[in-house]
């Protein structure tokens, strides 16, 4: 099987993909990587705090990398960072990539670029599927997921802190993507087929959290080309606070 890393989010697209990835045998996973909030030891976009991702990662039995970013993090930061920790799996035989992603263009052309430069190579197993099958996928296969950051923007506060089911998905925006794909929602996978045990945990309180964004911030979960995109998008959030049991 070819080696590779698996860029872990903590979220739903996230376990899918690895779940596709696991059962074709293609592939053998050897670390997950996540991205992390050092100042709130918390999962970079998500919020979701490191004792679950950490719980997550010895559920489903692979080992666990976090790359550290302080709360206030330059695009240039972010890519000097990101460039040393692919060039080091790369040196150690990962040469291949694999992401969640599914219809954002401008995202996969990024990684892609970058992952380049260091001689490793992007695999996407949702890319280009329909998001509504691929969700109806997700939850016939018993994987369960809660909804931990909002774009406030986009839904109110009574989306986050959700289980996604069928009236969660009825109850959406037609504007919203029902994965969130667009950066709507993001949230945190805690019980399927990938896991040895569901990860155990209680909801905490419920909070609204704006931001001002510059030129040079970065979004850890979409980056995108554009930076009057991003001015203009990732702005106020809804958060959910989970807390390990």
């Amino acid at each position: 099987m070819k080696k590779a890393y698996f860029n872990w989010s903590s979220g739903k697209d996230s376990s899918l993909a690895l779940y596709k990835i696991l059962l074709e045998k293609e592939y053998e996973v050897q670390k997950l990587i996540t991205n992390v909030n050092k100042d709130f030891q918390r999962v970079s976009m998500h919020g979701l705090h490191e004792s679950l991702l950490d719980a997550q990662a010895k559920s489903i039995g692979i080992p666990l990398e976090k790359i550290e970013f302080p709360a206030n993090v330059t695009m240039d930061l972010y890519n000097k960072k990101m460039k040393e920790k692919t060039s080091e799996l790369k040196e150690n035989g990962l040469v291949n990539g694999i992401f969640g992603d599914i219809f954002l263009e401008d995202l996969r052309n990024y990684r892609d670029t970058k992952l380049q430069e260091v001689g490793i190579k992007g695999v996407y197993p949702l890319w280009k599927q329909d998001t509504k099958a691929l969700l109806q996928e997700f939850l016939s296969l018993g994987f369960k997921t809660i909804t931990v950051c909002v774009n406030a923007k986009k839904l109110g506060k009574e989306f986050v802190g959700r289980i996604i089911d069928e009236d969660f998905i009825n109850e959406l925006p037609e504007d919203v993507d029902v994965c969130g794909e667009n950066g709507e929602f993001h949230t945190f996978c805690y019980d399927g087929p990938i896991f040895k045990k569901p990860i155990d945990f209680e909801i905490g309180d419920k909070l609204l959290k704006s931001y001002t964004l510059h030129d040079n911030d970065s979004d850890n979960c979409h980056q995108s080309s554009s930076k009057e995109e991003v001015k203009n998008y990732d702005t106020s959030f809804w958060y959910c606070d989970l807390i390990a049991k």
